[in-house]
Order: structure tokens, then sequence, then C-alpha cells
């Protein structure tokens, strides 16, 4: 109950706007049409590791590059095979971005959206692993190189799959800070995953809330189902403090809650 105590008080303190400014859901969060919204939360996510400054200013490149409309982009451009996106982002080159945009408009074309293509995924047993196998089928069924897929992570391989968790998060997952978008209906918030990443399998850890070494698919499940019993209809809301404390509080911080307030006994 202390530490359920400690990170109820952390999702007030980063639950909110004043931080989309340090994050990279700031950019889906300038454009007001459903589909501009998922669109760019999805390639924001996509190219969401390393440092977030490197990941906010690139993100905001390709927005202009799509001109900044980027269901509009999709829909009245012709790429062709030879094509080449003048983008980089770490290893994610203009090949996986000119795949990732075809991809996208074949989605938004012939398959309903990216909500209908998640939530079918979603339906067939009512898990969001379920969601992201089946989407990950859809997404690369087009032709394309091998190397695209290592920007799209593989949960039947064990892969924690931390970027699109976070998408699903951003698209899913609402309250009255509106911070995250709530826009899909069809997934409940409870079914949502922890987008396990460094600092939130760090912090998770040194609470004793996760045990597994690893950030794989397995210690999601795990974190997840701890957090459930925190609160079984929005688990994710600790996304914010696991993250917060890692990444703005640090290792003094956990030291020191952990020696004074005697957590584990």
């Amino acid at each position: 109950m202390e530490i359920k105590a400690l990170l109820d008080s952390r999702v007030i303190q980063y639950n909110r706007l004043d931080f989309i400014d340090t994050d990279p859901i700031q950019i889906p969060h300038r454009f007001s049409r459903k589909e501009d919204i998922e669109i760019a939360g999805f390639l924001t996510a996509t190219i969401s590791w390393g440092q977030r400054v490197s990941i906010i200013k690139n993100a905001k490149r390709l927005m202009e590059l799509m001109d900044n409309s980027p269901y509009e982009f999709l829909m009245e451009t012709e790429f062709a095979t030879n094509d080449r996106i003048q983008f980089v982002h770490r290893t994610f080159n203009g090949k996986d971005c000119l795949f990732f945009l075809k991809s996208l408009k074949n989605i938004y074309l012939n398959h309903g959206g990216l909500e209908q293509v998640f939530t079918e995924g979603y339906r067939l047993d009512n898990s969001v692993f379920s969601s992201l196998k089946h989407f990950r089928g859809v997404f690369l069924s087009l032709t394309h190189d091998p190397h695209v897929t290592k920007h799209l992570s593989d949960v039947t391989a064990n892969s924690s799959a931390k970027r699109l968790n976070m998408f699903l998060r951003w698209m899913v997952r609402f309250d009255d800070n509106e911070v995250d978008f709530g826009l899909w209906k069809n997934i409940p918030t409870s079914a949502l995953m922890l987008p396990l990443d460094v600092h939130t399998g760090d912090v998770a850890r040194a609470y004793g809330l996760l045990n597994r070494k690893q950030n794989d698919w397995k210690a999601v499940e795990e974190i997840t189902g701890v957090l459930r019993q925190f609160d079984r209809t929005d688990p994710i809301k600790y996304d914010f403090s696991l993250f917060g404390i890692g990444a703005f509080e640090g290792k003094e911080f956990l030291a020191k809650t952990l020696r004074h307030q005697n957590l584990f006994r």
C-alpha cells in the first residue's frame, strides 16, 4: 500500500499537460483530426528510442516532410518502389520510412484504418498480445525489405513492444488531464500493457514490483499484472509514475525512498 500511495502521488505529478513539452506525445497533440493524430502518433512512437530531444526534433521533421497533414499526405501521394524519403532517425532510414508510409496508406485504404486493425486483433481473444500480433501481420503484408521488420516489434518473439504499447496507451487511455487521447473506444483501458523500457523496468525492480531481469514480453505481463492489483480499470496510468521517477528523479530518489520508508517490510 505504501508503494501504491507513492505511485499514485507520481501519477498526479506527471500525468499533466505541463510535461508534454518534454515528451514525444506532443507531436500528435499538434493535430485535431483523428487520422492525423493516429498517423502522427504511430510514426512518432516508431522512432521513440534514444534521446528524447532527438526523437521530438526528428518527429517534427517527419511531420514537415508530410506537409503537417499526415493523412492527406498519405492519401494523395503515389509512392513508387524506387522512391526515397529523405529521413533518418538512428537506424530507421529513408527506405524504412517509405515502407512505413506505404503500409499506413494500405491500412487506411484497404483495412479500415489503424484503429480497425488493432481492434480486429484485440477481438481475437480480448488481449493486447493478439492485437499487436495481428497488427504486425497486416502491416508487413506488403512486399518489404527484411530491414524494416526490426522497427516493428514482434510479441511472438517475446519482444516487450514498448513503442507499440506506448502508442496504444496514447490512443486508448483517457482521463480528465487529456494527456492521452482516448480516441479508440473498442479496446478497454483495463487491457492495456505497460510500455516497458529501461526507466520503468529499473524503477519497478527497485520497488520489488518486477522480478524478471529481461525487459521482454514476459516482464510486461508480470509488471502489468502487479499494476492491475493497484487499479484494475486503469493499470497503465502508473506508466507516468514509473517513467517519471526513473527519468526525472533518478537512482538517488529510489535509494532514499527505499531506505527511509522501508517499503519492503
